[in-house]
Order: C-alpha cells, then structure tokens, then sequence
C-alpha cells in the first residue's frame, strides 16, 4: 500500500487530491491533539472535563518483541472495556481505500478511517474490529488462552494477508496491558462531541489526547472550528504530537528486551 503521511501545509496539487480521493474512500475521519504535558490540568479545567464520568480500559498489543507487524504496517490488539465487554483489533496502515477487496470493504466489520493531527499529519487505517469476552485478553495476558483465539476467521485471514511471512498469531507476544481513561464529553459552545483519552504508562508518564470525529465531506470545516474553539478556550496546540500506540509498543519492546536481557 502506497504511504498516506503528509502535512497538509506542504501539499501539492498532486498530494492534495490524494488526500480528497482517501477521504472520498473512508467511512469517518478521526481529528486528533495531544496535548503537551504540564498542560494537563489546564486543559481539563477549560474545557470542563470530569474524570468521574470516564471509561476505565485495558489494552494488550500483539508483536514480536522487535516489533515486526508495527514495521510492517500492521497492528494487532484486544481491549477490555468496563461494563461492556470486550474487542479485538487487526489494523492496517498507511492503506488506500480503492485497493482494499470489494467482499472486505462490505464487511461491516470493517472501519476505513483518516486520522488527522495538528500540522497537517495523516494517515489512513482498515480496522477489522471482532467482539470478545471481557476477560479474553486478560487470558491470553496469563498464558491460559492462545492468542489465535482473540481473533474471528476472517480477521485470521486478513492478518495472515498482511502480516510478514512467518509471523503467526500464536507467534507474537503480549506487550502490555496498559491502562487507559476515555471520557466523552460534551461543552456548550461546541456543537460537536467530544473524547478525552488518558493513557498511563507504567514509567509514570502519560499522554492525554482529545479528539472528534466527523463524516469526510465536513473534515476541513470541522477541523478549522475545532481549532479556533481549542485556541480560543487556552488549550496549547503547539506542542509534539504523539501517538498513543507508537508510544505503548515502543515502551513495551524494551520491556521485553530488558527481561531478555
């Protein structure tokens, strides 16, 4: 699949009907800010955040310790959601929505989706979502469950599509869990909804990202009211953008290699 990773600030002509073609393909698009740490506080207090009426959860990630699949375009994860359950991922990104088969793309098990950052970052992911009991990761986590076993038949499939020759799910190991608060929230002057996720690594560190999603066709409009609403209620969106899974597996392949080791 061609890279879908570009700045919006330094597009081409050529580069920007790319970008309208991916968005023409997707289902949704997915507008991202991390917000830079020390920051934390204040952007909760501006906004109206109450960490009382959030979504405690879990994520295990699946990779080879070197992480193979992520070099590979490929994640692979299983989430427990409190009171409700829990899911299976296998992503696949930067793709191209055109190039997907026509009997996947039907799937309703499928989401194509842009997400966007601040400074014009994007890409575009196939998510082949399947649901799970709310303790299944946990036992794959505790080796009393194979990892194969998380993963319905058609995402087996679509793993074994994309994934390195010779890496198989009951190949990779558990990196994490790690946990997570999402609020969705709401504020007066902003028309649209609102998420807060904080993910907690175990160093300590954190990272908070707010984001909102909206249909294709209104994701220019929807990303200049968020920002003018952002900046004009304080909240810094200067900072570096992180990605909250980049983070997660690159702590947790050196976890394993320090336990190697």
């Amino acid at each position: 699949m061609a890279s879908t990773g570009k700045r919006l600030t330094a597009l081409s002509d050529e580069d920007l009907g790319r970008l309208l073609s991916l968005l023409k393909g997707a289902d949704s698009v997915e507008l991202k800010l991390t917000v830079p740490e020390g920051h934390y506080r204040s952007a909760a207090a501006a906004l109206g955040m109450d960490p009382l009426q959030a979504q405690l959860r879990q994520v295990f990630f699946f990779d080879t310790p070197e992480l193979t699949l992520n070099g590979a375009g490929v994640v692979v994860r299983a989430r427990r959601i409190q009171g409700k359950g829990g899911d299976s991922v296998v992503k696949l990104r930067p793709v191209v929505p055109d190039q997907l088969p026509d009997s996947l793309r039907k799937s309703p098990n499928l989401v194509v989706e842009v997400d966007a950052m601040p400074g014009g970052t994007y890409v575009c992911s196939a998510s082949l979502k399947g649901p799970g009991g709310i303790d299944d990761a946990r036992e794959c986590a505790q080796g009393t469950r194979p990892i194969r076993k998380l993963f319905s038949k058609q995402q087996r499939a679509f793993f074994t599509e994309h994934a390195p020759e010779g890496v198989g799910l009951d190949d990779l190991s558990v990196l994490g869990p790690i946990t997570l608060l999402k609020l969705k929230f709401a504020v007066a002057e902003y028309t649209r909804p609102l998420v807060a996720e904080m993910w907690f690594y175990p160093d300590g560190s954190r990272i908070l990202e707010l984001s909102t999603k909206c249909p294709p066709s209104q994701a220019f409009q929807v990303a200049a009211e968020s920002r003018g609403f952002l900046t004009g209620r304080g909240v810094d969106l200067s900072g570096d953008q992180q990605t909250k899974t980049k983070s997660a597996l690159q702590f947790f392949s050196k976890e394993l290699a320090g336990a190697s080791a």
